[in-house]
């Protein structure tokens, strides 16, 4: 499964959680598992996130969270 396949959100606003990135993740993790995610949809997710810098984590994030806060990527 590569990032491509995954082509849904999650319910999870990302302003207003603490800003460290395994916080941020483990937040993705447990919403994306309460939404009926499967491990390897997470794990592509998660892979991704640590596969850049802490922009590129967030934008990943961001890009799986909705599009509530008009992120331009």
């Amino acid at each position: 499964m590569t990032i491509n396949d995954i082509n849904k959100t999650i319910n999870l606003e990302l302003i207003g959680l603490d800003g460290n990135a395994f916080a941020l993740t483990g937040a993705f993790s447990r919403q994306a598992r309460r939404e009926k995610w499967t491990p390897e949809e997470i794990n592509t997710v998660l892979d991704e996130c640590q596969s850049g810098d802490y922009d590129h984590l967030l934008r990943t994030l961001m890009n799986f969270c909705g599009d509530e806060i008009g992120v331009d990527n």
